[in-house]
């Protein structure tokens, strides 16, 4: 089986690594064959090629390479929010998600176990299934314009409920 992957020009030499290690790193764990060139192209078994396919669309949205493989665990995920809004909302609403000094980042992937990236015009997060679903839905809160107050209470309460 043959898949691709578009990913931005910037991203691709973090795929590729320092003499091509992450690339290799990720062939030899998923068993298949990664080509980069105006897109990235991955060969292999069906199953190894779904999952090379999602560590590189990690990286694409920002991961960095240690991160996007926690993929190769079966109880991880990939969620990607994407945006169709205008530049200025779009960074209105990342300053929302990120926080002061990314504080409210952290406080999202410290209560949820989870990693989040902002990138283009996505939010992406990598997390066991149950614990990304729960830091998507805090994202959703604050992208919905939601107060910081009802965030916070709604964090303490996802919080324990892991």
């Amino acid at each position: 089986m043959i898949d691709t992957v578009k990913m931005p020009a910037d991203r691709k030499g973090v795929l590729i690594g320092k003499e091509g290690r992450t690339k290799l790193e990720i062939e030899k764990r998923t068993r298949t064959r990664i080509r980069v060139g105006e897109d990235v192209e991955i060969e292999g078994e069906p199953l190894e090629v779904m999952r090379a396919k999602e560590i590189v669309r990690a990286i694409s949205r920002g991961f960095p390479p240690h991160k996007a493989l926690h993929l190769l665990k079966e109880e991880c995920t990939l969620i990607v929010i994407e945006f169709r809004e205008s530049e200025s909302t779009i960074k209105r609403l990342f300053a929302r998600v990120i926080g002061r000094r990314g504080k409210i980042r952290e406080r999202i992937e410290k209560s949820t176990g989870t990693s989040i990236s902002v990138y283009g015009k996505t939010v992406s997060i990598i997390g066991e299934y149950e614990h990304a679903e729960r830091a998507s839905e805090l994202v959703e809160l604050l992208l919905s314009g939601r107060s910081h107050s009802y965030f916070f209470g709604r964090l303490r309460a996802i919080g324990k409920g892991l």
